[in-house]
């Protein structure tokens, strides 16, 4: 863990929680952490929690909210689409951007999250992007270049400055949901990877300042080792970020 950098530690919620579950959780989650002051905490549930979420942690100093996706469009016919306005309407900070699940299911390319990610700063909105390898890419000894694809790819477009101002998500997708999860010397060794990637990119000073989170199977009994890595800044956390309890005891075990 760098001291240099601060640990951010956000809930992907996917499509869980009603309006009333959503508000149950994050008011759990404001008595758990409301003296955590060391971690940039970060909630991203549904669209549609948006707004009541927003307003249970106005008064809160360390809860900040994300979305999940938002659209590489300001306005227009886009039907079903939310654009960065929308969710700034509600104080988001941040959001999820080139999650594995939508570049499987949505068929999402590295060039549309960096429209994406553009759009994003545009707005002064923090990018979350996530990039990672499959089980059949890690075994073909392909995680690297898997990586430095969807890095050059989805941020290579992007400034110095707004690459400090994003989030890496390093998710290995046959980590994320199954139970399994990288080992602390595997998260490692593709954190640095991506972090030496992006000192070529944009310099080391500059490197040194992005942060890069693991995703895939977070849970508190693995989140301290993780988090004691030199190179891990934080943690997206996915099914363990239900529970007020699991989450809030990831977060307590990172510090």
């Amino acid at each position: 863990m760098n001291k240099e950098r601060k640990l951010i530690i956000a809930g992907n919620w996917k499509m869980n929680k009603t309006v009333a579950e959503s508000l149950a959780l994050v008011n759990g989650l404001k008595l758990e952490l409301g003296k955590v002051k060391t971690v940039d905490i970060v909630v991203c549930p549904p669209f549609t929690a948006l707004e009541s979420v927003s307003k249970a942690i106005l008064e809160t100093k360390n809860i900040r909210l994300g979305a999940q996706n938002m659209s590489e469009n300001n306005f227009g016919a886009f039907t079903g689409e939310i654009c960065a306005g929308m969710l700034k309407e509600f104080s988001v900070r941040y959001v999820i951007l080139g999650h594995s699940e939508r570049r499987q299911h949505q068929k999402e390319t590295d060039a549309l999250i960096a429209k994406k990610a553009a759009v994003a700063h545009a707005a002064n909105l923090k990018p979350i992007v996530c990039v990672g390898e499959t089980l059949a890419e890690r075994e073909a000894n392909a995680t690297e270049s898997v990586l430095e694809t969807q890095v050059r790819g989805s941020l290579g477009a992007l400034t110095g400055e707004q690459i400090v101002e994003t989030i890496i998500a390093y998710e290995p997708v046959w980590a994320i949901g199954t139970g399994r999860t990288a080992t602390a010397e595997q998260a490692q060794e593709a954190h640095a990877f991506i972090r030496g990637l992006l000192g070529k990119l944009f310099g080391d000073a500059t490197a040194k300042k992005a942060r890069i989170q693991y995703g895939g199977s977070v849970k508190p009994a693995n989140a301290a080792e993780l988090m004691r890595q030199p190179d891990v800044d934080g943690a997206l956390v996915g099914g363990a970020s239900l529970e007020t309890r699991t989450f809030a005891d990831i977060v307590k075990n990172s510090i």
